[in-house]
């Protein structure tokens, strides 16, 4: 009878120990099954977050280049900021527009306005003015132009900082940066004064250029002008067909 106690209390105790190696088991099953979710949580995490950097750096705004000095870049009528440093302000640079109403020769000044003139420069060797009209044309004032929309609320995509002139320096022919009225806010669209309402404007616009050549055009286009017409519509469409800038 001893012998059979004994024999059960060893049984006992190996299905103790086996009951108790099989929980070890399962334990260390659970163990490794939740550092297994951890490890893919965390690389799918850091998958996820490089995914999100990369993509952010695909969609960043792409950065803007220089056009051609041979004007042989294509046309870009938007642009995502404003452009960097395309010009020498040491040289000479003159813009040859054509016209549906005739030629005029523009030359600029980059020592007073090289923000406004290295502007021009960017999006007339851009080919930006290409077929954009004189939308804005009030008679003793100005000729305005330079908005692909060609109602008066168009741009590039972006701004320029002003340079405005000293009081009393706009005259007949000058060539100057319009904005929407508040500072720092000029973009593609100029104007040309064309009377002596024009000449008297406050030194709230960038006066960037002259018209060195050409000045029968530019009246030619201004008689085109209505008194009293809503938001200056001339009588007759008026288009810039091309400007080449020329540098010395």
């Amino acid at each position: 009878m001893a012998t059979q106690k004994r024999q059960r209390k060893k049984t006992g105790r190996q299905a103790r120990q086996q009951a108790m190696a099989a929980a070890r088991r399962r334990q260390s099953r659970r163990r490794t099954l939740i550092v297994t979710v951890v490890v893919v949580a965390i690389v799918a995490l850091v998958a996820g977050l490089t995914g999100t950097f990369s993509n952010s750096s695909k969609n960043a705004s792409p950065s803007v280049s220089c056009p051609k000095a041979n004007g042989s870049s294509p046309r870009t009528t938007t642009f995502p900021k404003a452009p960097p440093n395309c010009i020498d302000a040491s040289k000479t640079y003159t813009a040859a527009m054509k016209t549906s109403q005739g030629d005029l020769t523009i030359t600029l000044d980059p020592k007073i306005a090289p923000k406004t003139v290295n502007n021009f420069v960017f999006l007339s060797r851009y080919h930006f003015y290409d077929g954009v009209t004189f939308h804005r044309i009030v008679p003793d004032f100005v000729i305005q132009g330079g908005d692909p929309k060609g109602d008066g609320t168009g741009g590039p995509g972006y701004t320029v900082p002003d340079e405005l002139p000293q009081q009393g320096q706009y005259k007949l022919g000058s060539v100057v940066m319009a904005n929407t009225g508040q500072p720092n806010s000029g973009g593609s669209q100029f104007f040309v004064i064309t009377g002596q309402e024009g000449v008297k404007l406050p030194p709230q616009y960038s006066l960037f250029g002259q018209v060195t050549a050409g000045m029968d055009t530019v009246q030619k286009i201004a008689a085109l002008g209505v008194q009293g017409a809503p938001n200056g519509a001339p009588k007759e469409k008026v288009t810039i067909d091309s400007v080449t800038i020329q540098e010395s």
